[in-house]
């Protein structure tokens, strides 16, 4: 699966190489190394999973990386390997180095027991046909100063504090009301470890893109933490006076009222013309506060890719939200084992039983389509509209209520 050209060769990167790991990286993302970045900004990667290719001279000619992962899915989470700093140099395209590292990446993720991978993707055309599907959607908003929002019960009870960043007393802060904000919506990553923790809250002086350093507002219900967001102004003046801009990097709410009095502060900050959101969830709730959305620029942008690594233990790893009996044909040209014919059975409390059998199907898809359904964000009778998925009407729709969610997938944060 991971065969290589002559003369290269995977090698896992000990530390004393990572800053050579980074750079090779840069060359792949046309990213200027920067050593304040670099001193400011934690390498996030855990050892044992940073990962490379050498060439004939022995120096990096691609890199990739993974995270461990625990991915809430509908009903529970599953064990993934969130696959990461996937690059190749200019001067080793087109070579098979690619290939090669996801044929790496499946199977060391296998041989650790992780079911699934997910990623963003930086290029959208590349991994479908490693057999990852497009699994969630984000959208994103510029939206007027005091854009107004329809009222919410206790908002106005509650109080907001504004400071400026410190990531050694925040990080721990800004992390748990992400995890607690997003519990059982599918694919909330949480930052898995202190180091990409610490990323959240990193702020140097290049990220910045001429906006004032990083900022904290809290919403508090007397001591209690509710609600936070992570954001910065940018200074601007036009001929009719100020201009501001304000980017949210993190926005978190544990409730209604909470998220309201949070984006009422955000949406009325002196000087300023605009607010842009970090990436939201397609039915996060400010979508449904806002009284007047047509004035809002809205962004839909592809989330998180999914793929079946073991296929019975993936979709043995969620619940479901409706009983069915189904045979799905599923093909994956670089799994074989996931391939064939699997009776799907969902009992009445949306736990599933996966098993081979030789049965005519009652609907037949590839292993991407799967990892699309997967999260609950698309429909099966959707997919096979475009194609992409073959089977009876009635089928179909029993498939696409079995793999629903009540909330849309989404990760808040790109890894």
């Amino acid at each position: 699966m991971s065969t290589l050209p002559a003369g290269y060769r995977t090698v896992v990167v000990p530390p004393e190489r990572i800053e050579e790991f980074r750079s090779t990286d840069q060359l792949a993302f046309a990213i200027a190394p920067d050593p304040e970045v670099e001193e400011a900004v934690p390498f996030a990667i855990p050892a044992g999973r940073v990962m490379a290719v050498e060439g004939p001279d022995g120096t990096f000619a691609a890199s990739h990386g993974s995270y461990a992962f625990a991915m809430p899915v509908p009903g529970g989470t599953v064990a993934c390997s969130g696959l990461t700093w996937v690059g190749v140099r200019p001067d080793h395209r087109r070579r098979g180095l690619l290939t090669s590292m996801i044929g790496t990446h499946v199977e060391r993720s296998l041989d650790r027991g992780e079911p699934v991978s997910a990623l963003f993707a930086a290029e959208t055309a590349i991994y479908g046909r490693f057999g990852y599907g497009s699994a969630a959607d984000d959208a994103r908003l510029t939206l007027p100063r005091r854009a107004a929002l329809r009222p919410v019960p206790g908002s106005e009870a509650l109080t907001v504090r504004l400071e400026r960043v410190e990531a050694a007393r925040h990080a721990a802060l800004v992390e748990d009301l992400h995890v607690r904000a997003g519990a059982g919506r599918p694919g909330w990553m949480p930052r898995a470890t202190p180091e990409l923790s610490a990323r959240t809250v990193a702020d140097p002086p290049a990220w910045r893109q001429g906006h004032e350093p990083l900022l904290l507002v809290t919403v508090l219900d007397g001591d209690d933490v509710r609600g936070l967001a992570l954001f910065a102004r940018k200074e601007s003046w036009g001929e009719g006076g100020p201009a501001h801009t304000v980017k949210v990097r993190q926005a978190s709410a544990l409730d209604a009222a909470a998220a309201h009095r949070l984006w009422s502060f955000l949406l009325d900050l002196d000087l300023t013309t605009s607010v842009e959101t970090p990436m939201l969830a397609v039915d996060d709730a400010l979508l449904h506060l806002l009284v007047d959305p047509r004035p809002t620029r809205r962004r839909l942008n592809d989330n998180l890719w999914v793929r079946l690594l073991d296929l019975p233990t993936a979709l043995t790893a969620r619940r479901y939200a409706a009983g069915t009996d189904l045979v799905l044909e599923v093909t994956d040209a670089l799994l074989p084992a996931n391939a064939g014919r699997w009776r799907f059975t969902v009992d009445g409390e949306g736990g599933a039983e996966v098993a081979r059998t030789d049965v005519d199907a009652d609907a037949r898809l590839d292993v991407r389509e799967l990892g699309a359904l997967y999260l609950g964000g698309r429909s099966a009778t959707a997919l096979a509209s475009a194609g992409l998925v073959a089977g009876s009407r009635p089928a179909l729709d029993r498939l696409t209520a079995a793999f629903a969610s009540t909330v849309a997938p989404v990760c808040p944060w790109v890894f």
